[in-house]
């Protein structure tokens, strides 16, 4: 049977996380690919408590439609936390999203065409790519170092690139490398949005889990000119099951963006938006993250200390200040894929295999590992495991 297929079907292809997935069911495989929050920290009595009262006679409410934008008091709720973090904001500047993933495929909707610039850190977020790519967009990636996007390179791309139309960032404890954007170049970030008339789309989902330092102020904080869309997620702080996140943005982006929503899906679940708008009502969410970050924490020690001992030094990692992530880089020439497909995965060990976090020139010796959900024996015994096979095949 014959079926023509739009043209933009074309470069939505499966990604390596989603290969990943798949062995997901092997209880042998010990996993570093995915960037599972650690289910142990779902908060479960709670939640269990919410939803046995919303899921009752007196409440059906909340199994009816509601306003596409999201319930008013979750969009509240989320506005008040935001406005305590420095992005002064109200309920009516917030869309409910099915997570941030929905956010960035919106903004990508209503910006781009085929063909338009897209400038992205490099290596970005795997995920983003794919948001984008049904929009058949063009890329202009932008280096980074441990201070996140370079943005003396940022105003060379730019220059090469008079007409982009969307600047993607991760700048807390970016995926896939856990670097993130110092005050400075962020500032610098938004001068130069605003000298080259760019929407920047601000990436959000590790934010809160900061282990050590200052938290920095959002770029939709630093906004002059309303060209920030800020989008965050409940995935990393609640539970990425309830599929709920938000975006903030100017009046006229986000009514543009909600209508979208609408035409997309109508509206996220009411019941899942219920229920997170009596969390927040009901506890304290900033104690549960600051819990949850002292397990993440320790993992991202005792992870990048198991690494400093067991990797050989010309393969180099990142070390966040947060978030879920460090970045391996091995010396040219090594197939960080090749090896895990033909070594690591023999030996029940998998990371994601760094080459296509690169939106253009795709760089093979790299890899993207997550120390999150995996508990503290099977962490160790894994990363020992890893670099003893790493150093076997640099020494072959």
């Amino acid at each position: 049977m014959a079926i023509h297929y739009a043209r933009r079907i074309n470069g939505v292809r499966p990604s390596a996380i989603r290969e990943l997935l798949r062995l997901g069911d092997d209880p042998e495989l010990i996993s570093f690919g995915g960037g599972y929050p650690d289910p142990a920290l779902f908060p479960m009595s709670e939640l269990s408590e919410i939803f046995h009262e919303l899921l009752t006679t007196a409440t059906a409410g909340t199994l009816q439609y509601t306003e596409s934008r999201g319930l008013p008091e979750l969009r509240k709720l989320i506005a008040e936390r935001l406005t305590r973090g420095g992005t002064v904001c109200g309920a009516d500047d917030v869309l409910i999203v099915q997570g941030g993933q929905q956010g960035l495929d919106l903004t990508a909707k209503l910006l781009l065409d085929a063909g338009d610039v897209v400038i992205t850190e490099n290596p970005t977020f795997l995920g983003a790519l794919i948001a984008f790519a049904p929009y058949e967009p063009r890329y202009a990636p932008v280096r980074i170092d441990d201070d996140g996007m370079d943005v003396d390179h940022l105003e060379e791309t730019l220059a090469r690139n008079p007409g982009a139309k969307l600047l993607y960032t991760v700048p807390d404890f970016q995926n896939p490398t856990g670097v993130t954007l110092s005050l400075e170049r962020r500032r610098r970030l938004i001068e130069l949005a605003n000298r080259h008339q760019l929407v920047v789309l601000e990436d959000t989902p590790y934010r809160d889990l900061r282990y050590e330092g200052s938290h920095l102020p959002t770029l939709k904080s630093l906004d002059t000119e309303g060209r920030v869309v800020h989008v965050g997620s409940f995935s990393k702080i609640l539970a990425p099951g309830v599929r709920l996140g938000w975006a903030v943005a100017a009046p006229d982006v986000l009514e543009k963006l909600g209508l979208l929503k609408l035409a997309a899906d109508t509206q996220s679940s009411t019941l899942n938006m219920a229920a997170a708008a009596a969390y927040l009502g009901r506890y304290d969410i900033d104690r549960h993250i600051a819990d949850g970050n002292a397990v993440y924490r320790h993992k991202r020690d005792l992870a990048l200390a198991t690494l400093d001992e067991v990797l050989p030094p010309s393969v180099r990692f990142t070390r966040p200040d947060g978030g879920l992530f460090t970045w391996l880089s091995f010396p040219e020439g090594f197939d960080a894929a090749k090896f895990m497909q033909e070594t690591l995965l023999p030996a029940k060990i998998a990371y994601v295999p760094g080459a296509t976090f690169f939106p253009v020139h795709h760089e093979p010796n790299h890899a993207r590992l997550s120390y999150s959900g995996i508990p503290d024996d099977r962490l160790l015994h894994g990363l020992q495991q890893l670099g003893d096979l790493v150093r076997r095949q640099l020494e072959s």
